[in-house]
């Protein structure tokens, strides 16, 4: 199936940082337009911009962290990730990005999750 920017798609950006300070970023393209969307996730964030992926059912993003740092566990992991934006998908998006899913369904997570995100969610940290 082929899909064209005409249909609404969306890009959620985010990043893992470890303590140390290293960044990974991730994206996943959704089906549906941003509108007001940006706004909702961001209300719904701890302190604003963090969340849990795996509680929202987004990838967490530790595995191309250490593959992309040559590391891998150690104590400056964590289960936090940081929200980066929400945008209009481009055409090269559409190209590179696997799907995630509804943006709709993506906003109903993050509203369920506010003000209870769960370190516990994430597989990644004991």
């Amino acid at each position: 199936m082929e899909r064209k920017k005409e249909k609404g798609y969306s890009v959620l950006e985010y990043l893992y940082r470890d303590a140390g300070n290293w960044k990974t970023h991730g994206a996943v393209l959704l089906n549906g337009k941003v509108r007001d969307s940006g706004a909702a996730i961001r209300s719904c964030l701890e302190q604003g911009e963090f969340f849990v992926p795996e509680q929202v059912l987004l990838p967490a993003l530790h595995q191309q962290h250490w593959r992309d740092h040559e590391d891998g566990p150690n104590d400056l992991d964590h289960a936090l990730h940081e929200f980066t934006a929400l945008r209009d998908a481009r055409e090269e998006d559409l190209l590179s990005l696997s799907p995630g899913g509804s943006l709709v369904h993506l906003v109903s997570r993050f509203v369920a999750a506010q003000g209870r995100w769960d370190v516990r969610c994430s597989r990644y940290v004991e």
